[in-house]
């Protein structure tokens, strides 16, 4: 039992980082929902209804590129992205157990 533990005391407690390379949880997807008009994250907890930078963060968000990758492709399409909302983001939605990722060695 005490192993268990201290493994979700580790999962709670890393953070992601600009090298981070997020990707949705197996339990989380993206939809579109009809009757809301917008793209939802559904995971069995729950649907996050997202806006569209949430939406256009999501997209990018494949395993494959970096916090700092996506950010500086969201920065071609919009005139102002900080990196650290970008991180802010992603961390929060690791806090709901929606993201997963692998860090760059």
């Amino acid at each position: 039992m005490p192993s268990i533990t201290r493994s979700r005391v580790n999962l709670t407690m890393r953070e992601v980082t600009m090298a981070s390379r997020p990707r949705l949880r197996s339990q989380a997807r993206l939809q579109w929902d009809s009757v809301r008009e917008k793209r939802v994250l559904l995971s069995p907890e729950g649907v996050l209804v997202l806006n569209a930078t949430a939406d256009a963060i999501l997209a990018l968000c494949d395993g494959q590129r970096s916090v700092s990758g996506i950010a500086a492709d969201l920065s071609t399409r919009y005139n102002h992205v900080v990196d650290q909302e970008v991180l802010t983001f992603f961390n929060r939605l690791l806090q709901k157990r929606l993201i997963e990722f692998d860090d760059e060695t």
